[in-house]
C-alpha cells in the first residue's frame, strides 16, 4: 500500500475480514465495509450509514446526539406551538357556545344550572342551596366562569381575553396558560362564595380575565416591558368594577390576586428547579381555592 493511500478502518474483530482486508459492519457482520463512523470509528455498512455534516454516523451516535439536544421551550418552560393562540381561541369558542345556548336556546334552565349560586338556610327554606350544599354543587365554581347571558358582558370579557391571551399563551405555553386561566376563574368564584355565600348569584369569565390582567402585569415586570399601558387598563377595569352596580367585585378581586400569584410562580421559577417550583405554585393556588370553598361551605351550612 502506498504511503499516501488512505487506510481502511481497523476491523474490531480481527480475522473476520475474510481475507479481503475490509472490516465488517458492527451491526451486520455479514457485510464487509470500508467506511467507519466519523464520530466513533466503528465500521458501518450502507444500511447503517446516516449522513452527517462530515462523513457518516452510525445509528447509536445519531441516537446519542439526539438525546443531548435540549428540547426547545418557551421563555418560561412551555412547549412552543405553531399556533400560539390556540387555547385562547378555544376558550373564546366555548364561552360563545355556552352564551348562545344559555341566552337563546336553553334559557333560562341552562343558566340556572350553571350559575354560581349559594344560599344558606333561613326560616323560609331550612336547607342550604347551591354551592353551600356541599361538594355535589361545587361544579358551579367552574361552570359559572363560562356562563354569560348578556351580549355586552360576553363581548367585554372576550375582547380582553383576545387582547391578553395570545401573548401570555406564547410566553407560558398552552398547558400553563390554561392552568392560569382556570385557576384564576376558580379563585374568583371561591372568593365570591367565601364572602357572600349566604345569598348570591354570579356568572361570567371576569374573574379569569382579571387573572390574565394580573398575570400580564407580572409578565411585563418580568421582561422589563413598559408597565404604563397594562397598569392603565387594570386601573380602568378596577374603577368600573367598584363603580357599576351589578358587578361582582369579589370575583374580580379574587381572580386578580390568583392570577398574579400564579404568574409570579410560573415566571420567576429558577431554571434549575423550574418544573418543581411551577408545579408547587399551581398546587398551592389550587389548595388556596379549596380552602376558601371549604371555609365557605362550613360557614353557610353545607
Amino acid at each position: 500500500m502506498l504511503p499516501d493511500e488512505p487506510r481502511p478502518p481497523i476491523d474490531p474483530t480481527p480475522g473476520t475480514g475474510g481475507g479481503s482486508g475490509l472490516s465488517r459492519c458492527y451491526r451486520h457482520p455479514e457485510q464487509e465495509t470500508g467506511i467507519g463512523c466519523s464520530r466513533c470509528g466503528r465500521p458501518i455498512c450502507p444500511q447503517c450509514m446516516v449522513n452527517a455534516s462530515v462523513g457518516f454516523h452510525c445509528p447509536e451516535c445519531v441516537s446519542e446526539g439526539g438525546r443531548q439536544v435540549r428540547r426547545a421551550t418557551t421563555r418560561f418552560g412551555g412547549r412552543p406551538a405553531t399556533d400560539a393562540a390556540l387555547v385562547t381561541k378555544a376558550l373564546i369558542g366555548v364561552n360563545l357556545v355556552v352564551f348562545v345556548l344559555a341566552a337563546y336556546v336553553l334559557t333560562p334552565w341552562l343558566a340556572f344550572d350553571l350559575e354560581l349560586r349559594s344560599f344558606s338556610p333561613d326560616r323560609f327554606y331550612p336547607f342550604a342551596n347551591g354551592v353551600a350544599e356541599g361538594p355535589g354543587q361545587w361544579y358551579r365554581l367552574l361552570t359559572a366562569v363560562f356562563l354569560h347571558t348578556a351580549p355586552w358582558h360576553i363581548a367585554t370579557n372576550m375582547l380582553v381575553l383576545w387582547v391578553l391571551g395570545p401573548q401570555l399563551e406564547a410566553a407560558l405555553g398552552r398547558v400553563r396558560f390554561l392552568a392560569l386561566y382556570l385557576l384564576s376563574g376558580l379563585a374568583g368564584s371561591a372568593f365570591a362564595f367565601l364572602l357572600a355565600g349566604d345569598g348570591m348569584r354570579s356568572l361570567g369569565a371576569s374573574g379569569a380575565v382579571f387573572g390574565l390582567l394580573g398575570a400580564t402585569v407580572v409578565l411585563y415586570r418580568r421582561v422589563r416591558a413598559p408597565l404604563g399601558p397594562i397598569i392603565a387598563l387594570l386601573v380602568f377595569n378596577l374603577i368600573v368594577t367598584f363603580s357599576v352596580q351589578g358587578i361582582d367585585w369579589r370575583a374580580h378581586l379574587g381572580g386578580l390576586i390568583a392570577g398574579m400569584l400564579t404568574a409570579a410562580g410560573l415566571m420567576y421559577a429558577p431554571r434549575a428547579h423550574r418544573a418543581a417550583v411551577q408545579g408547587l405554585t399551581l398546587a398551592g393556588v389550587a389548595g388556596l381555592v379549596l380552602a376558601m370553598v371549604l371555609a365557605g361551605t362550613a360557614a353557610y351550612g353545607g
